[in-house]
């Protein structure tokens, strides 16, 4: 009995491996999809936030905002009192590196209160001698997302910390596409190549 050609061929391919191979090369497919859409989403967000320093000047927020609607935006408020100093790695407004000094300020009897940037120096000691008053600047996240303000005009004593902008917000999904869709292809041809070697 003669056995047709299709028939000898689809007897070298083993089903179960094959399976588990086009599942593979599908989910890395879908990963690479995945990446050109939060690409382009991410793409929407910066543009809405190099927009934001063009927009008027807004309030400082009354209850806590995370969300990143106020990123960039410029704003101001009072600092009522200082409640206390942190220092954080940072850059001043010229590049350097060194020590950002933020200082929480209360804005009033009720609400959150306000996280301000007062200044970068190379000294990771906070400065003594401001006692608040009024501040304007820029809205930027701290590490934890949460809202403080860059001050244009830094505190005694200190310099202009690195004004926030959105530049410097990486956007690498396309490069992640890219390596997504690239394993996909490599995984199908070493498949391919596996199936012309393989012996009947």
């Amino acid at each position: 009995m003669t056995v047709p050609v299709g028939a000898t061929l689809r007897l070298r391919i083993p089903v179960i491996p094959t399976l588990v191979v086009l599942a593979a090369v599908i989910g890395m497919a879908m990963l690479g999809l995945w990446q050109v859409r939060r690409m382009h989403e991410k793409e929407a967000l910066l543009a809405q936030f190099a927009a934001a320093p063009g927009k008027p000047v807004v309030a400082w927020p009354a209850v806590p905002v995370r969300d990143g609607a106020l990123l960039y935006r410029r704003s101001g408020g009072f600092c009522v009192e200082p409640m206390g100093w942190t220092a954080r790695a940072g850059r001043s407004r010229t590049g350097e590196s060194g020590w950002r000094h933020i200082v929480q300020c209360r804005t009033g009897a009720e609400g959150p209160g306000m996280a301000v940037d007062m200044g970068w120096s190379r000294d990771p000691k906070n400065p003594v001698g401001w006692t608040g008053g009024r501040v304007t600047g820029t809205i930027d996240a701290d590490r934890d997302h949460v809202l403080l303000l860059v001050v244009d005009q830094a505190a005694p004593g200190l310099m202009p910390s690195l004004r926030p902008s959105p530049e410097d917000i990486p956007n690498n999904h396309f490069a992640y596409a890219v390596q997504w869709f690239a394993f996909a292809a490599i995984a199908l041809v070493i498949y391919v190549i596996a199936l012309r070697r393989r012996k009947v």
